[in-house]
């Protein structure tokens, strides 16, 4: 390489077997992450959501341009107002309203075993609201003007590693992804060129919060994966 400020990589070497311990171990505690759709009111630290924001912007990203914003909402008037959104386009979702549902029998069917429907209210119970946008451009001084480059692929990789990090911290969570999601820009001050993703609901469960037997199932190793 010809950068002279480049850095030499470092990773901590570590024997077969400790690698293997290590990876299991990770796997185990992921594998132990559950959503949760019922939130507690209880307090999270700030400083918890700022680590695991930080370690989310570790990230890697097209052209390490770094594509995405967190908009972190813990305000009541905030949080009424994005659920109060939110609902309005669940309701036409599920066809709450008497209309016909804009999702699919199909689609419906697939969500019934999980009891999802156009209540929210964990959009105002739990401490904190973490919208995900995707910077479609802005590189990484965010001039709202260079283009940046697999974005969504990006951006996915984020929210994995916030989640993960949440997971570790023992903070509960919930992906809500209510569709159209335009008033989130709104709602969060945010520019034109930046594409809400998700809403990553996290807080503490609460003290009768279940896991629906359906979210239980989970795809084995030799099912999601093949060796070549």
């Amino acid at each position: 390489m010809n950068d002279p400020d480049a850095l030499p990589y470092a990773l901590e070497p570590l024997s077969d077997a400790e690698a293997i311990a290590r990876a299991r171990a990770l796997a185990a505690k992921l594998r132990a992450r559950r959503t949760c759709r019922w939130f507690s009111d209880a307090a999270v630290p700030r400083e918890v959501i700022e680590a695991a924001i930080d370690a989310a912007g570790s990230a890697p990203s097209g052209a390490n341009h770094q594509p995405w914003h967190f908009a972190v909402v813990s305000s009541p008037k905030t949080k009424r107002a994005i659920r109060e959104a939110a609902e309005a386009e669940e309701r036409r979702f599920y066809g709450a309203d008497g209309e016909n549902a804009k999702a699919g029998e199909e689609w419906l069917a697939a969500l019934g075993p999980l009891g999802t429907d156009a209540d929210k209210p964990f959009l105002e119970i739990a401490p904190w609201l973490i919208v995900v946008f995707a910077q479609r451009k802005g590189g990484i001084e965010e001039d709202g003007e260079t283009q940046n480059y697999y974005v969504n692929e990006s951006v996915g990789i984020a929210c994995g590693m916030l989640i993960a990090a949440l997971h570790e911290a023992g903070v509960a969570t919930l992906t809500h992804t209510p569709s159209p999601m335009g008033f989130l820009r709104r709602v969060c001050g945010r520019p034109e060129w930046e594409k809400p993703v998700m809403i990553i609901v996290a807080g503490r469960p609460a003290a009768d919060a279940t896991v629906p037997a359906h979210a239980l199932r989970k795809k084995p190793l030799t099912q999601i994966a093949s060796w070549l």
